[in-house]
């Protein structure tokens, strides 16, 4: 991707404005219908950055299109939704015969000030950039979401009461609670792309573990597998979890305590040459791991085989 400045969009009613849209009915929420909509036409990839989340449905599209989200591209071959967090680089370039239908809901963080989805919502994993791959909707599953959407526009563009906030929140909450049931379902019935990234990091991990190299290189982090599988730590470990019930991280421990017991039960060398040789810097650290994952201490396992 170009290296461009992203060009910065603080409020709502900044983005409207810049759409040719009119002003918001709320400063700090509202939905945009994009049918027919065309992104601004340009040569060269445009790069922006929002200050307020979106959440976005794009189907029926025509014309050619490419997004980047972050550093990697993004899917937005079918019907999707699409989600991006404040501060988040989002870039595109179209040709002219892009059009496309659906819907853009926009949610400044002053809206949820003061409500638990303020905290929670960090939570949703696919608000973040390694989530590269879009979530596709089932017609039951857009259902779903449409209702929930429609709520919140009556919502939106009915008079502004006490009651509100509260009802546009809970209704925001249900739409990211069902988007988190379907990208696990989404993980689940993409079976055979998914098993290949398990093969990718079994082989990875393996390899990491085989070369005798943990001493000097240390511990693989969940963000440097990750990365050498092309996918961000988050989506891997979404994945993973649906998949084998097990995070990133747990995987490389239960690797590690494996190579441990390997070492505890075919070698002589001491706890303390163990540890540094599978790249702790304390030994007390490994044996604390090692008693959390098999409760028991490395001597106690050692000679367990005695």
């Amino acid at each position: 991707m170009e290296n461009i400045r992203p060009y910065r969009i603080k409020t709502i009613s900044e983005y409207h404005k810049i759409l040719g849209l009119l002003k918001p009915e709320h400063p700090l929420v509202s939905l945009i219908n994009l049918d027919n909509f065309k992104p601004v036409e340009s040569d060269s990839r445009i790069s922006v950055i929002f200050d307020f989340y979106i959440i976005s449905l794009k189907r029926n599209s025509t014309g050619n299109i490419s997004y980047s989200y972050g550093q990697q591209q993004y899917d937005f071959d079918e019907g999707i939704l699409f989600f991006m967090a404040p501060n988040q680089v989002f870039s595109f370039v179209a040709d002219d015969d892009f059009t496309s239908s659906g819907w853009m809901l926009l949610i400044h963080p002053d809206f949820l000030w003061n409500t638990a989805l303020a905290k929670n919502i960090k939570q949703y994993e696919y608000f973040n950039y390694s989530v590269n791959e879009a979530l596709h909707l089932s017609e039951k599953e857009e259902t779903i979401v449409e209702n929930l959407i429609q709520n919140i526009c009556q919502e939106c563009n009915t008079n502004i009461d006490k009651f509100s906030e509260t009802i546009i929140v809970n209704q925001i909450e249900t739409l990211l609670n069902y988007s988190d049931r379907f990208y696990n379902r989404q993980f689940l019935t993409q079976k055979k792309v998914n098993h290949q990234i398990l093969n990718r990091l079994e082989e990875l991990l393996m390899n990491c573990f085989n070369e005798e190299s943990l001493a000097e290189n240390g511990i693989p982090t969940v963000q440097n597998v990750a990365e050498k599988l092309n996918i961000s730590p988050n989506y891997l470990s979404g994945l993973l979890k649906a998949l084998t019930g097990k995070s990133t991280q747990e995987h490389i421990q239960n690797k590690l305590i494996d190579k441990a017991k390997e070492k505890l039960s075919t070698t002589e060398l001491s706890i303390s040459e163990i540890a540094f040789e599978l790249g702790f810097e304390y030994p007390q650290t490994f044996g604390n791991l090692f008693k959390k994952k098999t409760n028991l201490s490395p001597l106690e396992f050692r000679q367990s085989f005695n």
